[in-house]
């Protein structure tokens, strides 16, 4: 059995995280990431150099025409970005439709022809009331599809599916990682905003484990 594996990266602190734990499982870790039209491409270049530094294969997959399809999202449209938290109803503007079911897809059939038994996917609990593709109804179901779909079974593993952010940062910085090597707001500004639903979650989980997050911001 191939030792190989297929992580959806996306330049985060969550996919980087999932990135790093891949490493640490002993697996052959292919990285994939992809520009599907969002609004900047920020973290795109974090993931680049990241996966440079560690010396892995990082495929960035240019699927910004698919955007014609998955409109009115915040993070693909010209709709104002929300501020607030991830509980507020404004935030439900940030869901890309079918995203994940997409780039999953995409991430399997590049398992497939790598031979990879597996899919890393960095869902976790915190997204499961907005995101309704993070949520492990959809990661259940969409792995039970994934075992089905091509002559070659591969399973979606997601590790921290029931963990918050923070039970993520907190396993991360377990591993010694540096989260200055991720890019988490949905501005790709110089600095970070500190305002959007993705800065005030990142926040919080730095101020759930009681240290400071190594990004520069705004606010």
């Amino acid at each position: 059995m191939t030792n190989k594996a297929v992580v959806v990266y996306s330049g985060g602190m969550d996919s980087f995280t999932v990135l790093n734990k891949a490493i640490k499982d002993g697996k052959d870790v292919y990285a994939l990431s992809f520009n599907y039209g969002q609004r900047h491409s920020k973290e795109l270049i974090v993931a680049a150099k990241v996966c440079q530094d560690l010396n892995i294969p990082h495929k960035v997959v240019n699927i910004s025409a698919i955007n014609e399809l998955m409109a009115g999202s915040s993070l693909t449209d010209e709709i104002e970005i929300p501020e607030g938290h991830y509980a507020e109803e404004s935030m439900k503007s940030t869901v890309v439709p079918n995203r994940n079911m997409v780039l999953l897809s995409m991430a399997i059939a590049y398992a497939v022809s790598l031979e990879a038994p597996e899919v890393y996917y960095g869902a976790h609990s915190g997204d499961h009331h907005i995101y309704p593709d993070c949520r492990p109804a959809f990661v259940n179901a969409m792995n039970d599809v994934s075992k089905i779909a091509n002559y070659q079974s591969v399973e979606i593993v997601t590790p921290y599916l029931s963990n918050s952010k923070g039970d993520i940062l907190e396993d991360g910085l377990t591993m010694g990682l540096n989260y200055a090597n991720t890019w988490t707001c949905y501005n790709g500004r110089e600095k970070a905003c500190g305002k959007c639903g993705a800065c005030t979650e990142r926040l919080e989980a730095f101020s759930e484990q009681n240290t400071t997050d190594p990004l520069a911001y705004e606010v």
